[in-house]
């Protein structure tokens, strides 16, 4: 193992050098097992995957230009870090957040919402980026499952703590980083990295509690395809008593980014009624979100199905406890189109 360890470090260095002689495919040798981890960690931070993109290129381009800084003294992952931490940090701080958007379904006349939500913006992280990333094993401090920690709730959480408290949750209970370390990353004193993490963890506690629910079925079970397949039948079969009758007592529906919200099951209905009570004929094309089952939603008019929005849905056991519509706009992302043949 020692000398495994020892050839690792030396091809290593080895790179490091060619890179900062201006090799540039000596640097993407080094950063390229980090770069899918690097952007999950900042659209945690960001909530939005086109910022945490942008994110990623920044720090991409800072480590490129300051390589020649690197002294190796904590590992190249870490330093990333501290890198594309700083970046999030400063577009958590200075960057114009978007604003929220008005009711924009059109035919569609929204009901009253339970309430009108604290995050105005927020994007899908599609699974099939989570798949590809390269996440190193959290480390024992860590405290967050994977699936936890990208699921929307999560992340929607995360977008309401102050910018630094965020990092500091983010790279000690998701990731596992150690306080001493994280301190490091933010010129900041350990004692002063514990004292944001408290502050952190409280906010999140005194957060409105929701009820407890089963936990959601494996990812590609039977009773994740079961589940499933009710909710599509009952929404392209335009059965609301059937989609309902799948929904929590206690269900949640957001529409990011517009502001409007709707908790439990008399809302929902209300909600779902306009959307397949009105002739309304929809298809739904499968995708996966944050960890959990979305939807491509393409609405059948003139012989062509026109995608109309995306639609994740939050399990819990066998019913769904959260639904949440986002744009079309998204849906590239997922690899699905903007319209599909009307036909067999």
């Amino acid at each position: 193992m020692v000398t495994v360890t020892a050839a690792v470090t030396e091809a290593s260095s080895e790179l490091i050098a060619r890179a900062r002689a201006g090799d540039d495919e000596a640097f993407q040798a080094l950063t390229e097992p980090y770069r899918r981890e690097l952007h999950v960690y900042c659209y945690r931070m960001l909530g939005s995957v086109q910022d945490a993109e942008d994110a990623l290129q920044e720090t991409m381009l800072a480590a490129w230009q300051g390589l020649a800084a690197f002294e190796q003294r904590a590992s190249l992952r870490t330093w990333l870090y501290r890198i594309a931490t700083n970046r999030c940090l400063n577009t958590r701080r200075t960057a114009a957040r978007r604003p929220a958007t008005q009711w924009s379904v059109p035919g569609v006349e929204p009901p009253e919402p339970t309430r009108l939500g604290e995050v105005a913006w927020l994007e899908p992280y599609p699974d099939s980026l989570l798949d590809e990333a390269a996440d190193a094993p959290p480390g024992p401090e860590a405290r967050y499952e994977q699936s936890e920690s990208v699921s929307l709730a999560f992340v929607t959480a995360l977008q309401l703590l102050p910018p630094r408290q965020v990092a500091v949750l983010v790279l000690r209970d998701v990731l596992g980083f150690p306080a001493r370390e994280v301190a490091a990353m933010l010129d900041a004193t350990v004692e002063s990295v514990n004292s944001a993490l408290k502050r952190a963890r409280a906010a999140l506690r005194r957060r409105p509690p929701r009820a407890q629910h089963e936990p959601a079925p494996p990812a590609g079970s039977a009773a994740e395809d079961a589940i499933v397949a009710k909710f599509v039948n009952a929404y392209e079969s335009a059965d609301l008593d059937a989609l309902v009758a799948l929904l929590t007592d206690d269900v949640f529906i957001s529409m990011p980014p517009m502001p409007f919200e709707y908790e439990g099951l008399s809302a929902a209905r209300d909600f779902c009624a306009l959307f397949l009570g009105t002739g309304r004929e929809y298809v739904l094309v499968p995708t996966r979100a944050n960890g959990q089952p979305a939807f491509g939603l393409y609405l059948r008019a003139d012989g062509v199905c026109r995608a109309t929005s995306l639609l994740a849905i939050t399990l819990a056991g066998n019913r769904v406890c959260a639904l949440s519509r986002f744009d079309g706009s998204v849906l590239p992302r997922f690899g699905l189109p903007q319209s599909l043949p009307d036909g067999p």
